[in-house]
């Protein structure tokens, strides 16, 4: 097994023992299985010119030198092939998501095993060194002997990722087909987990994140991100993309993205948005930012309140999404007004016959849309609220505060 950084540098040797140049690089084919390498690059040092000879023409790699089955006639010049990665141009102290650990590191070194495979020698792709060791390596590479190097880091913890859970990050567009960022593993991260991995990017490979998940994952993501860095990620973004971002994030989020928003581009992502969703969003953006309406969700479950159980059941297994949160049902009169409030801890163990007015919480909790920051967070601690209902003057049902909206609103003031 070696290291990437131990090949880099070493002599390489034609088929007569002439010395042809140096490693300069290691190209790799990211679409083989296993992944390894399929071009040595050659630096020419008398002509100062690239070379390259193919996986197949290297008959020994050694710690001290390569070996190839070639003459140096043979060995041709480098050839730049977009589907080829580059493992110390594209890798080396490059930014990679450790999916596990649910963080961005620096790739510190690579490992490499050397496999005999059909009278040719292979390098196949081993484990991302992340840690201290592979940066102790490359401290002491060419210094110290590798025998004793590889003792003295032994002492060291080794902190790496498998090659096949590597989520490289590539930021043009023109070189995607060279990266490979898994899709699978990304949305299996917690939305927080993952927003604090966007955070950690720089500003281009944070597009690059977001374009290679799904809508809904990138709205989720996109909703645990701080305000600024939301802004600065939606407007660097084509318009329509937004705005199918948008679209999935809860109505609260989304308001308050578009609020932060210029009004040029706040304007254009609603003009992109299906009717509905557009016309929602529109009113939620009246009301105050620092008001109840503009802390609430429109996204929440309400139910006529001559209803039972039953009714209520039949209508959560019919309800594809419910919200996000969702704890509490709301009950409201053939007018849309605010009856009352049950919890579905309640929903859970009572009999389906029995009537929801009768396992309502007393007293019947809410707030006006205009109500105040510090009455809403009032009454939340004095009840130990999970969710508050918010009405219109007419005491018309219109949204609800969530207990994640104060816990985001507390810590903004913080």
């Amino acid at each position: 097994m070696y290291y990437l950084t131990e090949i880099l540098g070493l002599p390489v040797y034609d088929s007569s023992g002439t010395k042809v140049g140096r490693v300069a690089d290691l190209a790799v084919a990211l679409a083989a299985q296993p992944a390894r390498v399929a071009e040595i690059l050659l630096r020419d040092e008398k002509n100062k010119t690239r070379r390259a000879v193919r996986l197949e023409e290297i008959a020994a790699v050694s710690p001290k030198q390569v070996s190839l089955k070639i003459p140096e006639d043979q060995v041709k010049s480098f050839r730049p092939d977009e589907a080829l990665f580059l493992l110390r141009k594209d890798l080396l102290d490059q930014q990679i998501i450790d999916v596990h650990g649910r963080k961005v590191v620096r790739v510190n070194d690579l490992s490499l095993e050397q496999k005999a495979v059909n009278h040719h020698t292979e390098l196949v792709l081993g484990e991302v060194d992340i840690g201290l060791r592979g940066a102790f390596r490359r401290l002491l590479q060419g210094t110290v002997p590798r025998s004793l190097l590889r003792k003295l880091e032994a002492h060291l913890k080794a902190t790496t990722i498998p090659w096949e859970y590597v989520n490289l990050i590539e930021a043009d567009p023109l070189r995607r087909v060279k990266l490979n960022i898994s899709h699978e593993r990304l949305t299996k991260l917690h939305p927080a987990d993952l927003a604090d991995i966007v955070e950690d990017l720089p500003h281009k490979d944070r597009r690059a994140i977001l374009s290679a998940l799904d809508d809904e994952t990138a709205a989720e993501a996109l909703s645990e991100v701080e305000p600024r860095m939301q802004v600065s990620i939606v407007e660097s973004m084509d318009t329509a993309r937004a705005a199918d971002i948008v679209e999935e994030m809860p109505p609260d989020a989304a308001v308050d993205l578009l609020g932060d928003l210029s009004e040029e581009t706040s304007n254009e992502l609603l003009e992109e948005l299906n009717q509905e969703d557009a016309e929602e969003l529109g009113e939620l953006l009246e009301f105050r930012e620092n008001s109840a309406g503009g802390l609430m969700t429109t996204d929440y479950l309400a139910v006529p309140s001559t209803a039972d159980v039953q009714t209520a059941r039949d209508l959560l297994l019919k309800t594809p999404d419910l919200p996000e949160n969702f704890n509490t049902l709301f009950l409201v009169d053939e007018d849309g007004k605010l009856c009352g409030s049950v919890p579905l801890s309640k929903l859970v163990v009572a009999a389906p016959q029995e009537k929801l007015a009768d396992l309502k919480s007393e007293p019947l909790l809410w707030i006006s849309a205009d109500g105040k920051e510090d009455e809403i967070v009032e009454q939340f601690d004095k009840y130990n609220l999970l969710s508050l209902p918010v009405t219109d003057p007419q005491q018309v049902l219109i949204g609800v505060v969530t207990v994640d909206d104060i816990v985001s609103l507390l810590r903004k003031k913080t």
